[in-house]
């Protein structure tokens, strides 16, 4: 038995909101970065679902990779996303020791 297109479709879509409505709602910007992660794990869902779906139906290899490879691209744009955020997040909290979004207004040297 296996799981139909929309199923991961639709997980992948319900992950990718909740993180959109993370980083609009949220003000606490450590919370920010992990919705944006989570936003970039449900694309990954997504390009890995429809990569298998292209596979099966395509003549070729029944397991097609092209779409683990752009995830794993994303895995790395992810984690240097993460690397810089946190240091402007730590270079924040050292002039103003707050990680709230609306209290830091600028960065001063």
């Amino acid at each position: 038995m296996t799981v139909p297109l929309g199923a991961f479709i639709a997980v992948s879509a319900v992950l990718f909101f909740l993180g959109a409505a993370g980083v609009l709602i949220r003000r606490n910007a450590v919370v920010i970065l992990m919705c944006v992660e989570l936003m970039l794990n449900a694309s990954n869902l997504a390009l890995v679902a429809f990569s298998r779906r292209a596979g099966q139906l395509g003549a070729g290899n029944p397991l097609d990779q092209r779409g683990s490879v752009f995830v794993v691209f994303v895995f790395v744009i992810a984690a240097a996303e993460v690397a810089v955020g946190l240091a402007i997040i730590l270079a924040a909290y050292r002039n103003r020791p707050t990680v709230n979004v609306d209290e830091i207004h600028e960065m001063k040297g």
